[in-house]
């Protein structure tokens, strides 16, 4: 999967939250300081060219719309991540958090429960 630049995440997120939209809703929902209405046509078309957005042409405007969910980019992102900074395992994701304090022993057990009940599921 293609990376996105921290500007196309952030016009993704919008687009993810909205579902579908003009380029002015899509310029409204951005956070503050909002980027020129300029700047984001910009990102959407590289979106597009990216295949990240679809768009639907109503006339003289264009409706932009997610191709790629926030599920499937973030499944992505994760495996990119967990491949360069923890040598491709998720349990070493999992002790770097326990040593970081970034996760405590109740966290670990929803996981652990969650874990057992996926492998159940596959039974």
């Amino acid at each position: 999967m293609k990376t996105l630049t921290k500007a196309e995440e952030q016009v993704m997120q919008v687009l993810w939250k909205l579902n579908k939209a003009f380029l002015r809703q899509v310029t409204d929902a951005m956070p503050t300081p909002k980027p020129h209405q300029n700047t984001v046509a910009t990102i959407l078309k590289i979106l597009v060219e990216k295949e990240f957005v679809g768009l639907t042409v109503l006339g003289r405007h264009h409706e932009y719309y997610p191709v790629v969910s926030k599920d499937e980019y973030s499944k992505g992102k994760m495996k990119q991540i967990v491949k360069g900074y923890f040598e491709g395992s998720f349990s070493n994701v999992v002790s770097f958090m326990v040593k970081e304090r970034n996760i405590s022993i109740g966290e670990l057990e929803k996981l652990l429960d969650q874990i057992k009940k996926q492998q159940n599921k596959k039974k």
